[in-house]
């Protein structure tokens, strides 16, 4: 188990912790909350070693193996499931000592390191890397591709996978759902449910945290407070004590409001001093109750819309995708992920947006912002149409060397230029007060915006939008870096707000209760999801089951038609191990080749061939797509065939 006793722990100056205490007992899964610069990162710094206790104990089992996802971006040329495996810390030290025992004639170390590399799990090492890789969100295609070649998200994912790929007694996540969307988070929840260790995981998703911790551990006012149950358990009791502290302080103020006059009664009168003397020293002895010092609370407002047209907006026969490069020859077609929608955005409607990662949720919320335009298609906006924008990189569009203020006062010169000015006052120091409200005071409406928190920036953006005082809300991710109160207070700002909510988000509490419809982005096209996210999680799981139905399906060679009308119904068969071995060994042959041919078109693609040949070229790419996915179906059934004929 893990002990702290008495624990101090210092970050440079500031006590973090001070006289705490606390056990956690082997295979507990542990939600560790409190407010931002509690010492949550600070603690999983004592638990990894790269931080230690100015005073008291800590234990933490010698024997035990630990596992944390890397914080820094992975730069390597290595493939993804290359890289994934060497998460296994056990298999590469045994894969070490067998190229070392090699490198002898010492033949009984070969055989002992050929047995620990057995034990190991090398056998099935990248099937479970694979796993991994693709239960997170990436595509088969995408196995083999250099870790490189991704963007910083995706990188981090293969770096949640390599940190699950690694077999380990204590497992410490931090943030772990930032990147990922609601398909792969249901993935990493199953995953997580059955992961035998103990767990302790930082996390601002309050629906996460209810799945997968069953121990809540609190950071506050400097001591560790732990709480038996799940997030909301936790709110629960928290509640309930807070109301206890506070009926408790009342009544010790009120006995020390009696006492404090009964002394200053009668401390002067010689009949009454000794027992005036008496409730002094009462009052010394008297462990005093602390006020209850809640956290600070946070919270905003949209102002009311200047008019609500009705629709929002249109789109007739409208298509999503991307401009061909500047640099592209003439005649080269748009990518187009999205085809062909017609649906109207009505005054007052609440819609999530639901879809796998990739399948242009963020491009169809881009178009609808006007910051791309249609493929194809014609969007109608409504008179007086005036969107707020929350982006996946709007943290990433400030301007990291200005403060707070510069980037209110360059929005209001923006807007006036643009004749989009709804009555907001844009004197400094109306500016000033309205950053106020989002907790920008003081000094830190001059910091440089690069200094500030994820958390910080995130509010300076929606700052920024409610300040605008929009209309329509288009909303791409707005929860990745805010803390539990923030999203609180987003959720109830949003239910309060009368114009139209367009929600992107892997937060299915916010998700939950700000959205009553929800369209879903997939196969192309965007339809309505006639459901609520409980729909939506079981069809996700449904979707996986017939998925695997249809690799056993696939799995199985039917037989020739003229064997058939000969020798009748065809029979059960069940195919010897070597067999499925042999079937595997042809289908990974034949995903080499095509994942080959892929890269070969897309080279040719990057090097702009004339149009004729880039229609050709992208008819050879889809067809190659469609049966590596083909491939990718009956390789997944064989696999869990031969791990069935194995068993």
């Amino acid at each position: 188990m893990i002990t702290l006793k008495d624990l101090i722990l210092r970050r440079g100056t500031k006590v973090l912790l001070d006289a705490a205490s606390v056990t956690l007992n082997p295979g507990e899964k542990v939600g560790l909350i409190g407010r931002n610069g509690a010492g949550k990162s600070s603690l999983f710094a004592l638990f990894n070693g790269t931080l230690h206790e100015d005073a008291g104990e800590y234990f933490i089992p010698a024997q035990w193996r630990m596992s944390q996802v890397a914080q820094d971006m992975p730069q390597t040329e290595q493939g993804a499931t290359e890289f994934v495996m060497e998460g296994d810390t056990t298999l590469l030290a045994a894969q070490r000592e067998v190229s070392a025992a090699e490198a002898t004639e010492d033949y009984d170390r070969m055989a002992h390191a050929y047995m620990a590399l057995h034990d190991a799990g090398s056998h099935d090492a990248p099937a479970r890397a694979q796993a991994l890789i693709l239960g997170l969100g990436f595509k088969t295609s995408e196995l083999t591709r250099p870790v490189n070649s991704f963007s910083g998200g995706w990188r981090m994912r293969l770096q949640l996978a390599r940190a699950l790929m690694c077999p380990s007694d204590l497992l410490l996540l931090d943030e772990p759902t930032n990147h990922l969307d609601l398909d792969a988070l249901v993935w990493l929840e199953s995953w997580l449910k059955k992961y035998e260790g103990t767990m302790i995981v930082i996390s601002h998703d309050r629906e996460f945290l209810d799945a997968v911790t069953s121990v809540t551990l609190h950071i506050d006012a400097a001591k560790l407070v732990r709480y038996g149950g799940n997030y909301s358990k936790f709110e629960d009791l928290r509640a309930e004590q807070m109301a206890l502290q506070q009926s408790a302080y009342a009544r010790q103020q009120d006995k020390i409001a009696h006492l404090q006059k009964f002394i200053s009664r009668f401390k002067a009168k010689a009949s009454k001093a000794k027992q005036a003397q008496s409730r002094v020293k009462a009052l010394d002895r008297m462990e005093r109750i602390a006020p209850l010092l809640a956290d600070a609370d946070f919270s905003f407002e949209f102002k009311e819309p200047a008019n609500l047209p009705n629709p929002m907006l249109s789109m007739q026969g409208v298509s999503f995708g991307y401009p061909p490069p500047d640099d592209a020859a003439p005649g080269t077609p748009p990518l187009v992920i999205v085809k062909n929608v017609s649906r109207s955005v009505l005054a007052g409607q609440r819609i999530g947006i639901l879809g796998a990662n990739g399948q242009g949720k963020s491009t169809v919320v881009k178009t609808i912002a006007r910051a791309l335009r249609a493929t194809s298609g014609e969007i109608t906006e409504g008179k007086g149409l005036n969107i707020g924008y929350f982006a996946q990189q709007e943290l990433d569009v400030l301007r990291p060397a200005d403060s707070p203020l510069e980037h209110m006062l360059g929005l209001a010169k923006d807007l006036s230029v643009a004749g989009r000015i709804a009555g907001q006052a844009t004197r400094e120091q109306d500016l000033r007060s309205f950053l106020g409200t989002f907790n920008f005071s003081g000094d830190m409406v001059k910091q440089t915006v690069g200094s500030m928190s994820g958390g910080e920036k995130a509010r300076l953006v929606l700052c920024m939008i409610v300040w605008q005082r929009p209309n329509l809300l288009l909303l791409d991710e707005p929860t990745n870096h805010l803390d539990l109160a923030t999203r609180e207070a987003l959720s109830m700002a949003l239910n309060e707000f009368e114009g139209t909510v367009m929600l992107v988000s892997h937060d299915r509490a916010l998700l939950r209760s700000v959205c009553d419809e929800f369209w879903m982005v997939s196969h192309g096209g965007v339809a309505p999801f006639d459901g609520d996210l409980e729909d939506y999680q079981q069809y996700l799981l449904d979707v996986a089951r017939q998925a695997r139905e249809a690799l056993r399906q696939a799995s199985a060679t039917p037989a020739r038609a003229g064997d058939q009308a000969s020798a009748g119904p065809p029979r059960a068969r069940n195919p010897s191990e070597s067999s499925l071995k042999r079937q595997l060994g042809e289908i990974e042959a034949r995903m080499s080749a095509l994942n080959h041919e892929s890269a070969q078109i897309e080279a040719r693609l990057c090097e702009c061939p004339p149009a004729a040949e880039i229609a050709e070229l992208g008819q050879r790419l889809s067809g190659v797509t469609v049966e590596l996915q083909q491939m990718e179906t009956q390789w997944l059934a064989l696999c869990e065939q031969l791990e069935s004929t194995s068993a």
